[in-house]
């Protein structure tokens, strides 16, 4: 199993995208890729919507995801969506075993 969350940041004048780079530029990305049970943490940009930064964040377990929020990373996290104004719509995915769909994917 694994557990996938949109998070659709929205925001003005360009601070969505400003929020993930600093993400990434802080290192509070990359210490969220290194916690236990994170699989996936990535921004992307809708080519359609330039003030939308789309974060696709997997983990494990609902366990690490509760880690997770439990963790100080959030705290420095909620800084810095404060700090660029931003509003969230979140999306949440539970995978399942891609069984007969296989034969559509192409690898």
């Amino acid at each position: 199993m694994m557990i996938t969350v949109n998070l659709y940041y929205k925001g003005s004048n360009g601070n969505a995208r400003a929020f993930a780079e600093e993400m990434e530029s802080s290192g509070i990305a990359a210490d969220i890729r290194a916690e236990k049970g994170n699989l996936r943490y990535q921004y992307f940009q809708p080519l359609d919507d330039p003030e939308t930064i789309l974060l696709i964040d997997s983990w494990t377990d609902q366990a690490a995801i509760d880690a997770h929020h439990a963790s100080p990373m959030m705290a420095r996290l909620a800084v810095l969506r404060e700090k660029y104004d931003l509003h969230m719509n979140v999306e949440r995915f539970v995978s399942e075993d891609i069984g007969t769909d296989e034969k559509f994917i192409r690898r």
